[in-house]
C-alpha cells in the first residue's frame, strides 16, 4: 500500500491545496488515488474526493480506536494513498501527542511530506525542520514542499538552507499564486460547488511544481502494514431513508452513508433548494452545512418547508444535525436578515459572530460517546419543557448541558456523529426507521 502523509508547521499552510492538487494531478497521470483526512472534517475532505474522483474517508482517534482505524484505512486503499493532517504535525489535544498528526503517520506507517508556508521566511526553514526532526525521531519526515515562496531568489535561500542544514529533501517549491486560493469563511474553505478555484488549474500548477517521480517514490517506500479486515455483512434495502444534498446540506461521512445501505437502508438523495416535496422515504437524515448562505432559497421553496413539517409531526424518524436543525427551525436569522425554515422544531436559529460550539464532545444518552461540533448559530426560544436526548459531558451542544431535541421520532442537535464501534448510530438509526415504518 503505497502511502503518503501532507502535513504542516501550523494550520492555514497550504496544504488542503496542496494535497488536493497532488491528488488531481497524480489521478491525472493514471493512478488511483485513495484520499484520507485526519480528524473530523468536511470541506477538505469534499475537495480531495474531487480531485480523487471518488470518497475521501476520515481518519479520527477521537472516535475510533487504533484497530479500527487500521481496518478502515486498509479496507479502503488503493493504489496510492494520500493522508492529509489536520492543524500541525504535532497538534492534538492530549499533551503526550497520542491523537497528533505524528501518532496517526506512525500508526499507518506513512511517510511525511511536510508543508512549509515560507512567507517570511529564509535561514529559519532549517532549524524549524530539524526541530520537527528531533522532537519525534519515530516520525519519518521523507521531505519536504515549500509553499507560497515570492520568487526564484527566496526560493533559492530556502533550498539552500535545507540542503546544508538537514537531510530532508526539497521535493517541490510552489510560488504564490492567486489560481491557488481557494477562499475561506466561516466555517473553512468553500466547499467545491461554491468556490471558484478551478481543480484543472490547480493540478496544472502542483504538477509543475513539484517532482512526482520522487513523491511516489517516497509513497512507495512506505513499509507493509498487515491488518485483518471484516467483510460488512449487509442487508437487502427495505426502508428508504431521504438525505438532501446540495448546496445547503452535504456534511456526511461516506462511511455513515455506506453503514445505512449495509444495514438495509435505499439512500434517496433531494435537493432542499429545488425539489417540490419530500420523496417517497421511510426516514430522513438531514446532515450540516450552510443553510445560512442559502436561506433566502430555503425560505423560497415552501412545499419543501411544508412537506418536510408535516412527516416530522406525522411520525417520521428523522435525526438532523447542526446545519439540519437550524433547518428545521422556525427561523433562520444571519447578517440582520431572518427568513422562516421548516418549523418542525420550537425555537429560532441566529447565527453569531463567534463560534458557539467548536471542538470534540462527548455526550451521554443511554451510554457515553465522542462526537465533535463546530457552529456559529445558538438556538433561541426553545420551549421550557423541551426533552433533550443527550447530556453534554464535554462541549457545548444546544446550552452547554443539553443536545439533542427530541420531537416525536426527531432527534435534532448541534453536535455531529460519527458510526464507530464505540457509536454505530448509522445502523441503530437505521434499524430504529424500520421499528418505526409506516404502510404505505
Amino acid at each position: 500500500m503505497s502511502r503518503i502523509f501532507i502535513a504542516a508547521a501550523h494550520k492555514s499552510s497550504g496544504k488542503t491545496v496542496i494535497s488536493t492538487g497532488l491528488t488531481a494531478a497524480l489521478t491525472a497521470r493514471g493512478l488511483t488515488v485513495q484520499t484520507f483526512k485526519k480528524g473530523p472534517d468536511y470541506i477538505d475532505p469534499m475537495w480531495l474526493a474531487k480531485a480523487a474522483q471518488g470518497n475521501c474517508y476520515n481518519l479520527d482517534f477521537n472516535t475510533m480506536g487504533h484497530d479500527e482505524l487500521l481496518r478502515l484505512y486498509s479496507s479502503k486503499s488503493s493504489e496510492l494513498n494520500l493522508i492529509e493532517a489536520n492543524k500541525g504535525l504535532f497538534d492534538g489535544v492530549d499533551l503526550e501527542g497520542c491523537d497528533s498528526n505524528a501518532a496517526m503517520a506512525k500508526l499507518l506507517k506513512a511517510p511525511v511530506i511536510l508543508v512549509i508556508d515560507t512567507v517570511g521566511m529564509t535561514r529559519g526553514i532549517a532549524p524549524l525542520l530539524t526541530g520537527y526532526q528531533s522532537f519525534d525521531p519515530d516520525v519519518n519526515i521523507a521531505g519536504v514542499i515549500l509553499n507560497k515562496v515570492g520568487g526564484p531568489r527566496h526560493e533559492a535561500k530556502l533550498r539552500a538552507a535545507v540542503e546544508k542544514f538537514t537531510d530532508i529533501p526539497v521535493i517541490g517549491a510552489v510560488r504564490r499564486d492567486k489560481a491557488l486560493e481557494i477562499g475561506e469563511r466561516h466555517l473553512g474553505l468553500t466547499t467545491p460547488v461554491e468556490s471558484n478555484a478551478a481543480l484543472g488549474k490547480i493540478a496544472e500548477i502542483i504538477a509543475a511544481s513539484i517532482d512526482l517521480d520522487h513523491l511516489i517514490e517516497i509513497a512507495n517506500s512506505a513499509p507493509e502494514i498487515t491488518v485483518e479486515t471484516l467483510a460488512p455483512i449487509t442487508r437487502k434495502p427495505d426502508i428508504r431513508i431521504g438525505i438532501p444534498r446540495d448546496t445547503a446540506f452535504g456534511f456526511y461521512y461516506p462511511d455513515d452513508l455506506q453503514a445505512m445501505e449495509n444495514s438495509g437502508a435505499k439512500l434517496v438523495f433531494f435537493d432542499t433548494l429545488n425539489d417540490p416535496k419530500l420523496p417517497d422515504v421511510d426516514g430522513l437524515f438531514i446532515g450540516g452545512g450552510f443553510p445560512e448562505t442559502q436561506m433566502v432559497a430555503l425560505a423560497e421553496n415552501i412545499s419543501m418547508r411544508a412537506s418536510i413539517r408535516h412527516a416530522i409531526k406525522s411520525g417520521m424518524p428523522a435525526y438532523a444535525e447542526c446545519g439540519g436543525l437550524m433547518y428545521l427551525c422556525q427561523t433562520l436569522e444571519w447578517q440582520g436578515k431572518r427568513f422562516d425554515m421548516v418549523g418542525a422544531v420550537d425555537g429560532d436559529a441566529v447565527m453569531q459572530a463567534r463560534p458557539q460550539g467548536r471542538g470534540y464532545a462527548r455526550l451521554k444518552g443511554d451510554f457515553e460517546f465522542p462526537a465533535h461540533e463546530f457552529h456559529y448559530a445558538r438556538i433561541d426560544n426553545l420551549p421550557d419543557d423541551t426533552e433533550y436526548a443527550y447530556e453534554i459531558l464535554r462541549g457545548h451542544g444546544l446550552d452547554g448541558k443539553n443536545d439533542g431535541v427530541i420531537i416525536n421520532n426527531l432527534i435534532a442537535g448541534f453536535c455531529h456523529l460519527r458510526n464507530s464501534e464505540q457509536n454505530p448510530w448509522a445502523e441503530r438509526f437505521v434499524d430504529f426507521v424500520r421499528a418505526k415504518k409506516m404502510p404505505r
